[in-house]
């Protein structure tokens, strides 16, 4: 009897024991789902955060511009200029750029550097003989994505602040893509007796947060003054894994 009583108690504690470790074992695993579920819900959450946020950055995207350009128009059909179903054609194209190619989460890197020349173009129209453009680009593989409206406040930035020196507006513009890297880099004419006015406004604002949000430790942007020229270089590594992303 004694032999059998500490027998069952043993086994008693061992099942009691057993039971125990699965119910623990149980519970963990249970704990364990909720907290992976749970951190779900806050990756996913912080994702739909940075996708409005990126969403609401691109809505503040204002082409001003356009209201200079409009007036440009408005000038040359009164003077029933041959050059006016050019300006339009210029103008649509870019709008249907703005409008509509920026809702993708990427675009070619080659269309974002066409469209940029044609802002040039209708730039260049507005500012008459008073603009001086230099404009240098490689040849970009349609296989190159960045995120759309990436480069063009930049420029929009430029014409926007830049002043005349000596009576030119100078923009200068180098776009590069080697060894899976961007170099973008503009530079505009500015005023001393003016030295804000480059920083005002929220486009370079919201493109630093654009930049931060979409290629975050994946990039690096310079901005400096240095006498009469601000200047913006930007450089983005690794395209490839943004384009297959």
């Amino acid at each position: 009897m004694s032999r059998n009583f500490w027998f069952v108690l043993i086994l008693v504690y061992l099942v009691v024991g057993l039971v125990s470790f699965v119910s623990l074992l149980n519970h963990n695993f249970k704990t364990d789902s909720k907290n992976k579920e749970l951190q779900n819900k806050i990756l996913e959450t912080q994702l739909q955060i940075k996708n409005q946020e990126l969403q609401y950055l691109k809505k503040q995207i204002h082409p001003h511009f356009l209201f200079n350009t409009l007036n440009t128009i408005y000038g040359f059909a009164i003077k029933q200029s041959k050059d006016t179903p050019e300006i339009i054609l210029k103008l649509s194209n870019l709008l249907d750029y703005i409008l509509y190619q920026v809702n993708k989460p990427k675009v070619s890197l080659k269309e974002e550097v066409l469209h940029i020349k044609e802002y040039i173009d209708l730039e260049k129209i507005r500012f008459q003989d008073t603009l001086k453009v230099k404009f240098n680009s490689n040849e970009i593989s349609e296989e190159i994505e960045i995120a759309p409206m990436l480069l063009i406040p930049f420029v929009e930035n430029a014409f926007k602040h830049g002043n005349l020196i000596e009576g030119f507006l100078t923009v200068e513009i180098v776009i590069s893509v080697s060894d899976n890297k961007l170099n973008f880099f503009i530079k505009n004419t500015f005023s001393n007796d003016d030295e804000d006015k480059n920083e005002t406004g929220i486009g370079l604002e919201n493109i630093q947060k654009r930049l931060y949000l979409l290629y975050e430790n994946n990039y690096q942007l310079k901005i400096e003054k240095r006498e009469n020229w601000f200047q913006v270089n930007l450089v983005i590594n690794k395209l490839k894994q943004f384009s297959n992303d």
